[in-house]
């Protein structure tokens, strides 16, 4: 699995890096059960500070993609990634409703938006940018 971090982003380095991780998972490339490198080897590989492949891990952990087992390593979670709550649901339909809101002031219409999002899940579940 390729990993490309923006060091010109606006979004924070520990997420782009969630971000990709997330998509490995979408494709496939990263499977319940599969190892992930320690945060030391992993910070070493990518040329980053150890604290922000940490933050990374805290982050998936807490959202229950990965299992973080001491003296053991980082595990895709190995029971799968479980379903989104209905809790889940309305947090992610908030984290959408600013780009939506935005996409409609700049004129898009309701059908370029699912297009849009249609397009953007095509390329995630096939690794395009």
């Amino acid at each position: 699995m390729f990993i490309e971090i923006e060091s010109n982003s606006d979004v924070p380095i520990y997420l782009q890096l969630a971000h990709q991780l997330m998509e490995g998972i979408v494709r496939g490339e990263l499977k319940p059960g599969d190892s992930l490198p320690s945060v030391r080897a992993f910070a070493s590989d990518l040329g980053m500070n150890m604290h922000t492949v940490n933050k990374t891990y805290n982050y998936l952990e807490e959202k229950e993609f990965i299992q973080i087992v001491a003296k053991s390593g980082v595990i895709i979670r190995p029971s799968g990634i479980p379903k989104a709550t209905e809790e889940e649901k309305q947090k992610l339909e908030a984290q959408l409703r600013p780009i939506i809101t935005e996409g409609l002031v700049r004129k898009l219409s309701e059908e370029e938006l699912v297009e849009m999002v249609r397009k953007l899940v095509q390329n995630i579940e096939e690794g395009k940018e």
